[in-house]
């Protein structure tokens, strides 16, 4: 079976949890909604092409092997807004034209927002077999390497660190296509020393597996738990439930 493989690096990134009031947290690591969003933003889908997102969502399937969860950064947020009341009748496409307007209609929100400080993981995408994946694993890894839209890991202010450096392999499950991705990443950094004298630290050793229904992850899961975030509606923020499911391989570091 083909697998498409990509590696996740940056120094900071947020996976967005449910969102509860003025609290933002932050996963370990992507979810489903987070993968389809990186996967719809370089192929240059739209939030509102409703049609386009829901062949993504029914098109593919997710295996991510967790290299680090990283540690956690909690950030203290202030943000000024106008009220309904305010924005009634004012055109209001930016952000830029929603603070044009006298600072007596500006009110201030607090949030507290959860960051994961270099978190590192590799995504397995499988299609799902049902002849409705709109795009090949080949097309999806040349619109990772090109995208059409700016890339980011949770949050526009989390880049990533490196390439995605997506890679097509033949493998016989999830796991192992993301450990022969690992030896093939291994492979270019040691002729990479070779030429240039440069030394850089290869990817670390899996230590979780999650996955998703429907994906032959090559291990049996030590626990399945719900996790809101399968897609219903982008443009809208609407998400259901999906069964997520999880290997420990090795102790966290």
């Amino acid at each position: 079976m083909q697998y498409l493989v990509f590696q996740l690096l940056a120094p900071l990134a947020s996976w967005g949890e449910v969102a509860v009031g003025e609290y933002r947290g932050s996963h370990d690591y992507p979810g489903e909604s987070a993968l389809l969003g990186l996967l719809g933003a370089a192929l240059g889908v739209r939030r509102d092409d409703e049609a386009a997102q829901a062949a993504l969502r029914d098109g593919y399937g997710f295996a991510v092997g967790v290299l680090s969860t990283g540690s956690l950064l909690r950030d203290y947020h202030t943000a000024q807004v106008p009220g309904r009341t305010a924005l009634k009748g004012r055109p209001h496409a930016t952000r830029r034209d929603e603070l044009a307007m006298p600072k007596r209609e500006l009110n201030t929100i607090l949030s507290t927002r959860d960051y994961r400080q270099n978190a590192a993981c590799l995504v397995a995408v499988q299609c799902k077999g049902n002849g409705l994946s709109p795009h090949t694993l080949d097309a999806l890894a040349a619109a990772l390497r090109t995208p059409r839209f700016v890339l980011y890991l949770g949050r526009k202010s989390c880049p990533p660190a490196a390439p995605l450096a997506p890679l097509v392999l033949d493998a016989a499950s999830a796991h192992a296509a993301l450990e022969a991705y690992r030896q093939a990443s291994a492979e270019r950094l040691q002729a990479l020393a070779e030429r240039t004298r440069l030394s850089l630290e290869p990817l670390t050793e899996i230590v979780r597996l999650v996955w998703g229904d429907g994906v032959h992850a090559g291990a049996d899961p030590d626990l399945s738990v719900a996790r809101k975030d399968r897609v219903i509606r982008r443009k809208s923020w609407q998400f259901g439930d999906r069964t997520e499911h999880s290997k420990l391989l090795q102790e966290p570091r």
